[in-house]
């Protein structure tokens, strides 16, 4: 491989001759190996080109960067946040923990294109990072990042996924099946009714990233090294978050102290937190979907999953649940994701916290699990059918529907026809007929599962 020579404050060093990076980049590269193959995820560069672009605006706006050289760090910025030269971008995120790496690959990456588009030399510190530090710069485009992949994925996902289960609740609602808690056997419910649970779920939790919004866009953009400001030129701030709301189309805001997202990383912890409610979401709806669609003849064979590939190896015909189990999966590794985003907020010492890549690559990378996992799920909820007679007839065997008699015979007299019931195997009603004095219809009436299953509702219209 033919090779330049690259120079910086260090001495030289030799780099791959058609690198767009430069001398700190190889550096990098050189003294950490720990897993190459783990680049930061391009939300996380592109949101930081957007930055970039932003503070060489704002720069040449208060007078301290020339024009012409701050529309070439634009432009080139520009081309990077389009997702060009994604091979230009080799630092690893195990580097060091201030992501300064990163930082000096993007301001390397954006001279050279800078330099080679506008015929003069655009330094990458002097000029790319000019009234910047990676402290501000980088915990700024995790925010940024999260921002615009909350906005732009996960809540447009999270949304149809509502949809796919308000689309079906209307129909499923006719569907009684039995209830159940310590997975034994409880008061009945509609299948509509769970799955209107799911979508409430799912709206308390696009509630939580609304109230997370406000502090996730206050950016410590304008902290420079430590947070104080040092070598911010006045004005800066501001127009940096007016140049970031043109090229990104969303509106952010200065943190009252930078020091507040450079030191700690607190707003991740809490989007983290936020994307962590999702995930246990679609744990619930996945583990209830296995178990409803188990068997089909010996587990409880309440609905029927879409059949999509074959099950097994050996056991032919068998059909798995493969979809709710590669939800499991994403929404798993997202829980693992929030406790090493948890372990990393833990690492602010002084006025830096120390491990922004790590928590970057987890937290982008959580946002874009989720967005799929939730996309999967809709399939898998328009997909699938109610097994409406096996279920039925559970609910008609099913002893605890004595609960309806409590206020009329009292609880004892209750757990006695029940035990009864279940004990002959014989319906709770004929058991009722001869314990009671009730009548036959008032019993068919107060037994009926279907307004048992509704109770007090509000949420649904009654039939």
């Amino acid at each position: 491989m033919s090779q330049r020579m690259e120079k910086d404050t260090m001495g030289e060093i030799a780099v791959p001759a058609a690198a767009l990076y430069g001398a700190q980049t190889q550096r990098a590269l050189d003294n950490i190996a720990i897993a190459p193959q783990r680049q930061l995820p391009p939300s996380f560069l592109r949101a930081l080109a957007l930055v970039k672009a932003a503070a060489a605006t704002a720069n040449a706006q208060v007078g301290v960067l020339d024009d012409a050289i701050a529309a070439a760090i634009v432009s080139a910025a520009e081309t990077v946040a389009a997702g060009e030269h994604p091979q230009a971008f080799p630092v690893s995120v195990f580097q060091t923990g201030s992501g300064t790496s990163s930082n000096m690959n993007m301001n390397e990456v954006l001279a050279t294109l800078a330099s080679r588009a506008s015929g003069q030399t655009v330094h990458p510190n002097d000029h790319v990072n000019c009234s910047q530090s990676s402290n501000d710069v980088v915990p700024t485009a995790i925010q940024v990042a999260a921002t615009l992949e909350l906005e732009s994925l996960l809540l447009p996902a999270v949304t149809a996924l509502e949809g796919a289960l308000q689309q079906r609740v209307p129909e499923l609602e006719a569907v009684v099946k039995t209830g159940r808690t310590h997975l034994m056997d409880a008061m009945p419910v509609t299948l509509g009714f769970e799955l209107r649970t799911w979508e409430l779920q799912l709206q308390e939790c696009r509630q939580r990233l609304a109230d997370l919004h406000p502090r996730l866009q206050a950016l410590p953009i304008g902290g420079s090294a430590v947070g104080t400001g040092v070598n911010v030129p006045a004005g800066y701030i501001d127009a940096l978050l007016q140049a970031l709301q043109v090229n990104s189309g969303v509106t952010f805001t200065a943190a009252a102290m930078p020091s507040t997202r450079m030191a700690a990383q607190d707003v991740s912890v809490e989007c983290s937190a936020c994307l962590r409610s999702v995930a246990l979401v679609l744990i619930k709806m996945a583990n209830d979907l296995r178990w409803m669609g188990s068997g089909p003849l010996a587990g409880l064979g309440e609905i029927q999953l879409q059949a999509l590939q074959p099950g097994s190896s050996i056991m032919p015909g068998k059909v798995n649940p493969v979809v709710p189990e590669a939800v499991l999966m994403a929404a798993t590794e997202v829980l693992g994701n929030d406790a090493t985003i948890v372990l990393a907020g833990q690492s602010g010492s002084f006025q830096l916290n120390v491990m922004l890549p790590l928590i970057a690559d987890k937290l982008l990378g959580s946002v874009a699990l989720l967005a799929g996992a939730c996309a999967a799920m809709g399939g898998c909820i328009g997909g699938l059918e109610p097994c409406t007679g096996h279920a039925g007839d559970t609910v008609a065997r099913n002893p605890v529907l004595v609960t309806a008699l409590n206020p009329i015979i009292g609880y004892e007299a209750a757990a006695a026809i029940a035990k009864r019931a279940y004990r002959e195997g014989r319906p709770v009603l004929e058991v009722a007929l001869e314990d009671t004095d009730l009548s036959r219809d008032e019993l068919a009436r107060l037994l009926d599962p279907m307004p048992l299953a509704r109770g007090n509702r509000k949420d649904l219209p009654h039939r």
